[in-house]
Protein backbone atom coordinates (compact mmCIF):
# COMPACT_ATOMS: atom_id res chain seq x y z
CA UNK A 1 0.00 0.00 0.00
CA UNK A 2 1.27 3.40 -0.93
CA UNK A 3 0.61 6.10 1.67
CA UNK A 4 -0.14 8.60 -1.08
CA UNK A 5 -2.82 6.34 -2.53
CA UNK A 6 -4.48 5.86 0.86
CA UNK A 7 -4.60 9.61 1.38
CA UNK A 8 -6.10 10.21 -2.06
CA UNK A 9 -8.69 7.49 -1.55
CA UNK A 10 -9.70 8.95 1.81
CA UNK A 11 -10.19 12.36 0.19
CA UNK A 12 -12.18 10.73 -2.58
CA UNK A 13 -14.44 8.94 -0.11
CA UNK A 14 -14.99 12.10 1.94
CA UNK A 15 -16.67 13.62 -1.11
CA UNK A 16 -18.68 10.54 -2.08
CA UNK A 17 -22.28 9.56 -1.40
CA UNK A 18 -22.84 6.13 -2.92
CA UNK A 19 -20.09 3.56 -2.46
CA UNK A 20 -20.28 -0.03 -3.67
CA UNK A 21 -18.07 -3.07 -3.34
CA UNK A 22 -17.94 -6.19 -5.48
CA UNK A 23 -16.53 -9.03 -3.40
CA UNK A 24 -15.37 -12.51 -4.29
CA UNK A 25 -13.90 -15.59 -2.71
CA UNK A 26 -10.72 -13.78 -1.65
CA UNK A 27 -12.48 -11.74 1.02
CA UNK A 28 -13.74 -14.90 2.72
CA UNK A 29 -10.45 -16.78 2.35
CA UNK A 30 -9.17 -15.04 5.47
CA UNK A 31 -12.13 -16.51 7.33
CA UNK A 32 -10.98 -19.99 6.30
CA UNK A 33 -13.31 -20.63 3.38
CA UNK A 34 -11.60 -22.21 0.31
CA UNK A 35 -11.29 -20.00 -2.77
CA UNK A 36 -10.98 -22.32 -5.73
CA UNK A 37 -11.77 -25.65 -7.32
CA UNK A 38 -9.30 -28.48 -7.40
CA UNK A 39 -7.67 -29.97 -10.46
CA UNK A 40 -9.39 -32.19 -13.01
CA UNK A 41 -12.81 -30.54 -12.89
CA UNK A 42 -13.29 -31.44 -9.25
CA UNK A 43 -14.77 -29.18 -6.61
CA UNK A 44 -13.65 -30.29 -3.16
CA UNK A 45 -13.45 -33.83 -4.52
CA UNK A 46 -16.76 -33.73 -6.44
CA UNK A 47 -17.27 -33.42 -10.22
CA UNK A 48 -18.39 -29.83 -10.80
CA UNK A 49 -20.96 -30.67 -13.47
CA UNK A 50 -22.66 -33.12 -11.11
CA UNK A 51 -23.01 -30.84 -8.09
CA UNK A 52 -23.48 -27.40 -9.62
CA UNK A 53 -26.12 -27.89 -12.31
CA UNK A 54 -29.84 -28.54 -12.54
CA UNK A 55 -29.10 -31.63 -14.63
CA UNK A 56 -26.79 -33.00 -11.96
CA UNK A 57 -29.40 -32.37 -9.29
CA UNK A 58 -32.14 -34.09 -11.27
CA UNK A 59 -29.85 -37.05 -11.88
CA UNK A 60 -28.63 -37.48 -8.30
CA UNK A 61 -30.09 -35.09 -5.70
CA UNK A 62 -28.53 -37.14 -2.90
CA UNK A 63 -25.02 -36.59 -4.27
CA UNK A 64 -25.64 -32.84 -4.66
CA UNK A 65 -27.00 -32.53 -1.14
CA UNK A 66 -24.14 -34.55 0.28
CA UNK A 67 -21.73 -32.07 -1.32
CA UNK A 68 -23.57 -29.01 0.01
CA UNK A 69 -24.02 -30.58 3.41
CA UNK A 70 -20.26 -31.04 3.66
CA UNK A 71 -19.68 -27.44 2.60
CA UNK A 72 -22.17 -26.21 5.19
CA UNK A 73 -20.51 -28.27 7.92
CA UNK A 74 -17.12 -26.82 6.94
CA UNK A 75 -18.54 -23.27 6.96
CA UNK A 76 -20.51 -23.60 10.19
CA UNK A 77 -17.87 -22.15 12.49
CA UNK A 78 -16.49 -19.57 10.06
CA UNK A 79 -16.89 -15.98 11.16
CA UNK A 80 -16.77 -12.63 9.35
CA UNK A 81 -13.31 -11.09 9.29
CA UNK A 82 -12.20 -7.47 9.57
CA UNK A 83 -12.80 -6.87 5.85
CA UNK A 84 -16.45 -7.89 6.18
CA UNK A 85 -16.77 -5.74 9.30
CA UNK A 86 -15.32 -2.62 7.65
CA UNK A 87 -17.74 -2.84 4.73
CA UNK A 88 -20.61 -3.15 7.20
CA UNK A 89 -19.38 -0.16 9.23
CA UNK A 90 -19.14 1.95 6.08
CA UNK A 91 -22.95 1.96 5.95
CA UNK A 92 -22.78 4.55 8.76
CA UNK A 93 -21.13 7.04 6.42
CA UNK A 94 -22.32 6.24 2.88
CA UNK A 95 -25.13 4.84 0.81
CA UNK A 96 -23.10 1.63 0.91
CA UNK A 97 -23.82 -1.52 -1.09
CA UNK A 98 -22.10 -4.88 -1.17
CA UNK A 99 -22.50 -6.98 -4.29
CA UNK A 100 -21.04 -10.38 -3.56
CA UNK A 101 -20.30 -13.53 -5.52
CA UNK A 102 -20.01 -15.44 -2.25
CA UNK A 103 -22.73 -17.70 -0.87
CA UNK A 104 -21.45 -17.85 2.73
CA UNK A 105 -23.63 -15.08 4.24
CA UNK A 106 -20.60 -13.55 6.00
CA UNK A 107 -21.43 -10.01 4.86
CA UNK A 108 -24.87 -10.23 6.45
CA UNK A 109 -23.39 -11.81 9.58
CA UNK A 110 -20.98 -8.88 9.81
CA UNK A 111 -23.90 -6.45 9.84
CA UNK A 112 -24.18 -5.29 6.22
CA UNK A 113 -27.81 -4.57 5.36
CA UNK A 114 -27.49 -3.60 1.69
CA UNK A 115 -26.24 -6.89 0.26
CA UNK A 116 -26.87 -8.40 -3.15
CA UNK A 117 -25.99 -12.09 -3.21
CA UNK A 118 -25.51 -12.66 -6.94
CA UNK A 119 -24.93 -16.40 -6.56
CA UNK A 120 -27.39 -17.09 -3.76
CA UNK A 121 -26.94 -18.31 -0.21
CA UNK A 122 -25.87 -21.78 0.93
CA UNK A 123 -27.92 -21.40 4.13
CA UNK A 124 -31.18 -20.86 2.27
CA UNK A 125 -33.28 -23.71 0.83
CA UNK A 126 -36.00 -23.44 -1.79
CA UNK A 127 -38.59 -25.88 -3.04
CA UNK A 128 -38.24 -27.25 -6.56
CA UNK A 129 -42.03 -27.14 -7.05
CA UNK A 130 -43.78 -24.58 -4.83
CA UNK A 131 -42.77 -21.11 -3.57
CA UNK A 132 -41.49 -22.32 -0.20
CA UNK A 133 -38.06 -21.11 0.91
CA UNK A 134 -36.34 -20.95 4.28
CA UNK A 135 -33.09 -20.18 6.02
CA UNK A 136 -31.76 -23.43 7.45
CA UNK A 137 -28.65 -23.64 9.64
CA UNK A 138 -28.92 -27.32 10.57
CA UNK A 139 -25.53 -28.98 10.13
CA UNK A 140 -25.20 -31.77 9.37
CA UNK A 141 -28.62 -32.32 7.83
CA UNK A 142 -30.71 -35.10 9.34
CA UNK A 143 -32.43 -35.81 6.02
CA UNK A 144 -30.65 -36.03 2.67
CA UNK A 145 -32.14 -34.95 0.36
CA UNK A 146 -34.42 -32.69 2.43
CA UNK A 147 -38.09 -32.38 1.55
CA UNK A 148 -40.39 -29.37 1.45
CA UNK A 149 -42.53 -29.17 4.60
CA UNK A 150 -45.26 -27.48 2.56
CA UNK A 151 -45.70 -29.81 -0.42
CA UNK A 152 -43.29 -32.70 0.13
CA UNK A 153 -41.22 -32.06 -2.99
CA UNK A 154 -37.43 -31.94 -3.07
CA UNK A 155 -35.73 -28.88 -1.63
CA UNK A 156 -32.57 -27.55 -3.28
CA UNK A 157 -29.88 -25.15 -2.12
CA UNK A 158 -30.83 -21.60 -3.08
CA UNK A 159 -27.59 -21.06 -4.96
CA UNK A 160 -27.04 -20.24 -8.62
CA UNK A 161 -25.86 -23.20 -10.67
CA UNK A 162 -24.23 -23.21 -14.10
CA UNK A 163 -26.70 -22.07 -16.75
CA UNK A 164 -28.94 -20.23 -14.28
CA UNK A 165 -29.48 -16.46 -14.10
CA UNK A 166 -27.74 -14.70 -11.22
CA UNK A 167 -29.82 -12.92 -8.59
CA UNK A 168 -30.74 -9.23 -8.74
CA UNK A 169 -28.42 -8.59 -11.66
CA UNK A 170 -30.37 -5.54 -12.86
CA UNK A 171 -30.15 -3.97 -9.42
CA UNK A 172 -26.40 -4.67 -9.35
CA UNK A 173 -26.04 -2.91 -12.70
CA UNK A 174 -28.04 0.07 -11.40
CA UNK A 175 -25.82 0.35 -8.34
CA UNK A 176 -22.67 0.18 -10.46
CA UNK A 177 -23.96 2.92 -12.75
CA UNK A 178 -24.78 5.24 -9.85
CA UNK A 179 -21.75 4.76 -7.63
CA UNK A 180 -19.19 7.43 -6.87
CA UNK A 181 -16.63 4.84 -5.74
CA UNK A 182 -16.60 1.17 -6.70
CA UNK A 183 -14.38 -1.24 -4.79
CA UNK A 184 -13.37 -4.60 -6.26
CA UNK A 185 -12.22 -6.88 -3.45
CA UNK A 186 -10.89 -10.42 -3.54
CA UNK A 187 -12.32 -11.46 -6.88
CA UNK A 188 -10.54 -12.75 -9.96
CA UNK A 189 -13.07 -10.75 -12.03
CA UNK A 190 -13.42 -13.52 -14.57
CA UNK A 191 -16.97 -14.74 -13.91
CA UNK A 192 -19.71 -12.80 -15.68
CA UNK A 193 -21.92 -10.88 -15.28
CA UNK A 194 -20.20 -9.87 -12.00
CA UNK A 195 -16.91 -9.24 -13.79
CA UNK A 196 -18.51 -6.56 -15.97
CA UNK A 197 -19.69 -4.45 -13.00
CA UNK A 198 -16.40 -2.55 -12.39
CA UNK A 199 -16.23 -1.68 -16.08
CA UNK A 200 -19.81 -0.41 -16.05
CA UNK A 201 -19.07 1.64 -12.93
CA UNK A 202 -15.99 3.11 -14.61
CA UNK A 203 -17.94 3.97 -17.77
CA UNK A 204 -20.50 5.85 -15.69
CA UNK A 205 -17.90 7.93 -13.87
CA UNK A 206 -17.08 5.98 -10.71
CA UNK A 207 -13.56 5.75 -9.35
CA UNK A 208 -12.59 2.07 -9.28
CA UNK A 209 -10.42 0.78 -6.42
CA UNK A 210 -9.05 -2.74 -6.59
CA UNK A 211 -7.99 -4.57 -3.43
CA UNK A 212 -6.39 -7.90 -4.23
CA UNK A 213 -3.20 -9.85 -3.71
CA UNK A 214 -2.66 -10.23 -7.46
CA UNK A 215 -3.51 -8.63 -10.78
CA UNK A 216 -6.89 -9.19 -12.43
CA UNK A 217 -8.59 -7.89 -15.59
CA UNK A 218 -9.84 -4.98 -13.45
CA UNK A 219 -6.27 -3.84 -12.76
CA UNK A 220 -6.11 -2.32 -16.24
CA UNK A 221 -8.94 0.13 -15.57
CA UNK A 222 -8.61 0.64 -11.81
CA UNK A 223 -7.94 4.20 -10.63
CA UNK A 224 -6.26 2.85 -7.50
CA UNK A 225 -4.76 -0.57 -6.79
CA UNK A 226 -4.03 -1.66 -3.24
CA UNK A 227 -2.12 -4.95 -3.12
CA UNK A 228 -2.48 -6.97 0.05
CA UNK A 229 -4.90 -8.89 2.22
CA UNK A 230 -8.38 -7.41 2.30
CA UNK A 231 -8.45 -7.43 6.12
CA UNK A 232 -5.26 -5.39 6.43
CA UNK A 233 -5.94 -3.00 3.56
CA UNK A 234 -9.52 -2.20 4.53
CA UNK A 235 -8.71 -1.86 8.22
CA UNK A 236 -5.91 0.62 7.47
CA UNK A 237 -8.05 2.56 5.01
CA UNK A 238 -11.02 2.71 7.38
CA UNK A 239 -8.91 3.99 10.27
CA UNK A 240 -7.67 6.84 8.12
CA UNK A 241 -11.20 7.53 6.90
CA UNK A 242 -12.61 7.71 10.42
CA UNK A 243 -9.88 10.16 11.43
CA UNK A 244 -10.64 12.33 8.43
CA UNK A 245 -14.39 12.34 9.09
CA UNK A 246 -14.12 13.30 12.76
Amino acid sequence: MEEQNIGEIVELLKNSKRVAALTGAGISAESGIPTFRGKGGLWEGYPVDKVASVEGFEEDPELVWKFYDERRVNMKDKKPNRAHEVLAEMEKYFDMWVITQNIDSLHTMAGSKNVIELHGNIWRFKCTVCSYNEMNYETPLHEIPPRCPKCGSLLRPDVVWFGETVNEVEKAFEIAKNSDVFFVIGTSAQVHPAASLPFIAKDYGAKVIEINIESTPVSVIADYILRGKATEVLDSLFLRLQEALQ
